[in-house]
Parts: structure tokens; C-alpha cells; sequence
């Protein structure tokens, strides 16, 4: 099979990797640049990691590795590999060059003296172990502010190589962990995890744990099949042809069996859909199973039996079938009863899209089967207001439009449901700001200048127009001699957000100021036990120290509190939306997000009191609910300041007052 790579460039490669196989040995070092440069160019190409393996057999000889710390692969350390391939210089070529030889050596294409096939090959299972984010590219802020797009490129290509040529089995827990991370936060967009069940499939017929393999199964299950018949008539045609000849007790066991699937994962499969849309004009009775519905949400569907049934027919079609369980969970929360939401429902399906709309919308599916734009869009509606926490920002710096869209869907859907019909038929969205209207029509520029369209069909339609907002508002607030964000959040998120506002950072001198006092005062109107007892009522929009897993700062971010609350354990947690929806997070020192575990609900992430703390830099209160700052603990102040100059603290200047 011919390789898809540029001749031009291999055989540069060919050359330069000649020319140093015969220099003389003191020389080497003067043709290795050239040889680096040319396996770049190359590694660029489709396949140019199978064409480079095929001669790493001779990467040593010819010299590529020479004086350098990949000289001896027998002292190479796994836990450095990323930060290597991360490298913007020439050692992320080395580095990939280096990966592989090893899978030479592990696969008996190349006998190393210090290095036998066994060693070789647990030193790539430990480098995919500790890499998985890279063969299953996450979508956490830290890869986003590093950037590095290049990099990451190739490291992504050399780990799908990895994947190819040896085998996941040896980190399948690591794998599955991440799964069930990911699977619990029941984002809408769902393709991270489906790419990463459908490369564990292979797993099956190999030796891994039991438990693995069954759990393995469950999830390839849920993105396909779950039912017997189904797996019996996979065609989703021929299955739909069985339903008809099912008595209505065949029917009830297989939508018990697809609801059960659905719940568990949060995945859907298409022939669930498929069995959905049977119900809907056959057996509306069994709808219910089929989603699995408590007693509120059964009532709120038999409530609104008209306007169920027609989404169903609109929205709910395999190439958007996880707007199924987003159907299910709107039932449940019991959206329909809003007073404007039918009516804007009703809007939505027949409304005029403007092309460029239409032309996002329809691009975001595979193969269209005869649906419309509109019938995307809706499916999208459908997910967002039934996840409000599964909104995801995907690979865009948008995390402040993602919490507007996860804040509205859960305390206003009127008005949300307002802004999708400004933005898709008339091109335009509007605030009002200190007396002036700003239209996002008349802007050229937010804080993104490309966008990433991976993402639900609400934010594809709503992020351009307020990135621009927000990015105006930005400007408009900018030299006030205070952080932009205590005008810009009130303004953009609407009047549940207090006006009360502190940040540590001070915006004239850039420095940290009255750390202590910024830390009080955060206890005093958060915590439970010094905040008089007051609670959230709105999630409270607010701003963090994005640091790596070594706690080295990345750059800011905007999360929002949901609620705060003692666990199971007795101990007070804040739980947060994190418009990142990755499990994904190290923040270093020890502080690593949960997801599960700690009583969260899905979409949120949490962490104790102190350690949120320590990772915070602005937010919002109401000046008449807060409790007593001087009476907070002088240990939890302390433990919370050396958190903090002892990671992003280490980039500003600290001014004690």
C-alpha cells in the first residue's frame, strides 16, 4: 500500500539522513539540523510517521541521536516524553524520532545492545499511560493557552501511530478511567468519548481484566447496539421493519433496554432513535420508557404531549441522536412549563435562517438523510436546555459565552430563547450597556478571531455574535482603574449578578495586593460557616489561576460557582461549571478537580473550600449578605496564601498592605 506523503519531501529526508550516515563521526553534529528540518517536513504528511519508521532501524548508526540526551534509549524517562514533544524547538523532532526507534526495538525491526523488545515495549505502554490526552486530544484551558498547534499536530500523529502499531491494552484502566470521567459530566458533544470507545473495541480480544473488558463492552454497546434485536438487525431500515411485527411487550423491553443504556452513559444509540420515532406515531404510550422518565418529568411530558411529539418528529434523528437524552433530562427538569418556552420552540422550527447559518449548521453533521438546518438547530435547543451543564467552549478561548449560554439554559430559557432567533434570522444580537445599545452586528472583532466549530448547534450560532459583545464590553470598560469584569459580567449575564466585586489583581499596577484581605473576604460571603448562612441562588461568574500540573501558571479562565456544600465526608466543597467540560485537570500542589466522587452533579467539578480559594482571582458578592472577615481562621488564610505564591503567585509581585 502506497503511503500518502509528499516524494519531495522523503527524499530530501533520504538524503540529508544519507549525508550524515557518512560523515565522518566529528562532523555528525554539523548535517544533524539539516536531518531534523527534513523528518519535520515530512512528519507533517499524512503518513510521516509510517515513513519514518521505516527506517528508524538506522537512526543510530547514521548519527541522528549524537550528543544529545537521547544518545542512550536505555536512560530515557517516560514521565519526560510530553514535555519533549511540547518542545517548540528541534527537540520535539528528536523526541518523535526517538518514539520511533523504540517501537522498532519493541517490534523486532531493530536489535538495540543496552535495550531488549520487552523494555522497549514498556516504555512506550508507559509513555501512552501517562499521554492519553494526546492520543485522545482533550479540550482542557491548559491546552488551549499553551497552543503550540504545530506540536501538538505531531504529537497526536505520532501517538495515533503508537495506538496502530502496538497495543492499548496495557493502559485500558487508564483508558477506561477516562471514559467514565468524561461519561459522567454528560457533556452534549459527545465525539471525544465515542473516538475513544470505538479504539478500545480492539481491546476486546485481548488479554486485559475482566472488569475492563465488560466495561468496555457496556459502552460499545451504548454507541450501538443495546438491545438484541437491534444487534440482530443493525441496519437501522431493517430494524425499524422489525418494530412493526413487535407485540407492545416486545416493544416496552426495548425501550426499557435503550432508556437503562442511555441513563447509565449518557450516550445514545441511533437505533434507539429509530425505536423513538416508531413510538412517537405508533405507541406514543411508551414513549416514556423509552426515555426512562421519572414521575415529574412523565408528567411534564403528558402535560406538553403536542409540542413532545412534534420536537420528537423536528429534531430527533440518528445524525443527532444525543438530543435524545438531552430530551429526556429538558422533561425532567421541566423547561416546557416555563411560560415563553413552548412559544419559542414553536418560533425556532419553521424560522428563516440566514445562509451562512444554515450553511454551519448543516457542516456540523454527517450526512443529512434529508434533514434541515432548522431541524439541527432545534436538536441543539432541545440539548441545552436539557444539559445545561453539558455546554462546552470545545478549542475556543470562549469560556465567558459558553457560561452564558449554561446560565441562561438553567435560570432564564425566555431569553435564551430570544437570542437564538436574533442571532440566526436577523444576524444581530444586542445588549444595553451604561444607556447605549451595542449590536454585535456592527462589530468586527471579538476575543476570537477563528473559531473552532466543533460545537452544539446553540453555540455555533450564538458564539460569534457574543464573543463580540463581550470583547466590546471589554474595550468599553477598559482604564477604569479596576478589573473590566465588574461592569462586563453584570452587563452580559444579566441583573442576578451581585454587584459587589473584588479581584487580588491590581489592574494598575498588575501586582497582588491585600491577598489576606481578598481571602477573608471570599470566606466571609462564600463559606457556610461565615457568610451568615446565606446561599447562592444564581451561579456566581467568576475567575481562576489556570495552572499546569506542576502549578506553573497558564493564564486566566472563567468558571462559575454553582453551589457550595458539605460532601459526604462532612467536608465543604465548591462545586463550579467549567466550560471546559474535560475530566482532565492537574492544577498542581495536589489540586486536581474532581468530577465524581464527591457527590457532584453531573457537568459540575469540585474541590475544597481552601483549594478553590487558592486558585481564584476575581469575584462577585452581594455587600449586604456577608458575614464577618476578620473572623475567618487565620490558618485557612495562611494555608491558602502559601498555596498561592507558591504556584501562580510566582509570576506577579506581592504588596503587603
Amino acid at each position: 500500500m502506497s503511503l500518502k506523503v509528499d516524494t519531495n519531501q522523503t527524499e530530501a529526508f533520504m538524503q540529508a539522513l544519507d549525508t550524515l550516515e557518512n560523515a565522518f563521526p566529528y562532523a555528525k553534529k554539523m548535517y544533524q539540523s539539516d536531518l531534523f528540518q527534513a523528518a519535520a517536513r515530512v512528519m507533517d504528511e499524512e503518513d510521516g510517521m509510517k515513513f519514518l519508521y521505516q527506517h528508524a532501524d538506522r537512526f543510530d548508526e547514521s548519527g541522528i541521536f549524537e550528543g544529545g540526551p537521547w544518545a542512550e534509549p536505555s536512560k530515557l524517562e517516560p514521565r519526560l516524553v510530553a514535555g519533549s514533544l511540547m518542545d517548540s524547538g528541534m527537540t520535539s523532532i528528536v523526541e518523535i524520532l526517538s518514539e520511533l526507534r523504540m517501537v522498532a526495538i519493541a517490534k523486532g525491526n531493530y536489535k538495540h545492545q543496552n535495550v531488549s523488545k520487552e523494555q522497549a515495549k514498556e516504555f512506550l505502554n508507559e509513555v501512552m499511560a501517562l499521554n492519553v490526552d494526546i492520543l485522545f486530544p482533550e479540550e482542557t484551558e491548559a491546552s488551549r493557552i499553551e497552543g503550540k498547534q504545530k506540536e501538538k499536530n505531531r504529537a497526536e500523529r505520532l501517538f495515533q501511530f503508537l495506538a496502530d502499531e502496538l497495543t492499548l491494552a496495557p493502559i485500558s484502566g487508564k483508558l477506561l478511567k477516562e471514559i467514565d470521567d468524561l461519561v459522567a459530566q454528560r457533556p452534549i458533544m459527545v465525539n471525544r468519548i465515542v473516538h475513544m470507545i470505538k479504539n478500545s473495541r480492539s481491546l476486546l480480544d485481548k488479554d486485559i481484566d475482566e472488569q475492563d473488558k465488560r466495561a468496555i463492552k457496556r459502552y460499545v454497546r451504548a454507541i450501538t447496539c443495546p438491545t438484541k434485536k437491534c444487534q440482530k438487525y443493525q441496519e437501522p431500515c431493517e430494524y425499524r421493519k422489525q418494530l412493526k411485527e413487535m407485540s407492545d411487550k416486545e416493544l416496552e423491553e426495548e425501550a426499557r433496554t435503550f432508556a437503562k443504556s442511555m441513563r447509565e452513559t449518557g450516550l445514545v444509540s441511533k437505533h434507539h432513535v429509530v425505536l423513538v420515532r416508531y413510538l412517537n406515531k405508533h405507541r406514543e404510550k411508551l414513549l416514556p420508557e423509552a426515555l426512562r422518565l421519572t414521575k415529574k418529568g412523565k408528567a411534564n411530558a403528558e402535560q406538553h404531549a403536542d409540542i413532545v411529539s412534534k420536537l420528537i418528529t423536528v429534531a430527533i434523528h440518528p445524525p443527532m441522536r444525543q438530543a435524545l437524552y438531552g430530551l429526556a433530562c429538558m422533561l425532567e427538569r421541566g423547561v416546557l412549563s416555563s411560560t415563553p418556552v413552548i412559544p419559542g420552540l414553536k418560533r425556532l422550527i419553521e424560522l428563516d435562517l440566514q445562509p451562512d447559518v444554515r450553511k454551519v449548521l448543516l457542516n456540523s453533521i454527517n450526512g443529512n438523510e434529508g434533514i434541515t438546518a432548522n431541524d439541527i438547530m432545534m436538536a441543539g435547543v432541545i440539548s441545552v436546555l436539557g444539559q445545561p451543564l453539558g455546554v462546552g467552549q470545545g478549542m475556543n478561548p470562549t469560556c465567558q459565552t459558553a457560561r452564558g449560554i449554561s446560565l441562561w439554559s438553567l435560570h432564564a430559557p425566555g431569553y435564551l430563547l430570544e437570542l437564538i432567533p436574533r442571532a440566526a434570522r436577523d444576524g444581530d444580537v444586542d445588549v444595553q450597556f451604561e444607556g447605549q445599545r451595542i449590536h454585535s452586528k456592527n462589530l468586527r472583532e471579538g476575543l476570537v478571531n477563528d473559531l473552532h466549530e466543533e460545537l452544539d448547534p446553540v453555540s455555533l450560532i450564538l458564539v460569534p455574535h457574543l464573543d463580540r459583545i463581550y470583547g466590546e464590553l471589554v474595550r468599553r470598560s477598559k482604564f477604569r482603574g479596576d478589573d473590566v469584569h465588574k461592569w462586563v459580567n453584570p452587563a452580559f449575564y444579566g441583573d442576578w449578578i451581585p454587584r459587589g466585586f473584588s479581584s487580588t489583581i491590581d489592574p494598575l499596577t498588575g501586582s497582588i495586593a491585600d491577598y489576606p484581605g481578598f481571602v477573608r473576604l471570599f470566606y466571609a460571603t462564600h463559606h457556610p460557616e461565615y457568610n451568615n448562612g446565606y446561599e447562592l441562588i444564581y451561579p456566581n461568574p467568576v475567575g481562576i489561576f489556570i495552572t499546569n500540573s506542576f502549578g506553573h501558571m497558564l493564564g486566566l479562565h472563567a468558571v462559575s460557582i454553582q453551589r457550595i456544600a458539605k460532601d459526604s465526608n462532612g467536608k465543604y466543597r465548591v462545586y463550579f461549571y467549567n466550560p471546559n467540560n474535560d475530566s482532565a485537570q492537574d492544577w498542581g500542589q495536589g489540586i486536581t478537580p474532581t468530577v465524581t466522587g464527591h457527590d457532584e452533579i453531573p457537568g459540575e467539578s469540585s474541590l475544597p473550600f481552601h483549594e478553590f480559594a487558592a486558585r481564584l482571582y476575581a469575584f462577585h458578592y452581594n455587600p449586604y449578605e456577608q458575614g464577618d472577615a476578620y473572623a475567618v481562621d487565620n490558618q485557612f488564610v495562611e494555608k491558602v496564601e502559601k498555596l498561592a505564591k507558591e504556584s501562580w503567585g510566582e509570576k506577579y509581585t506581592w504588596v503587603d498592605l
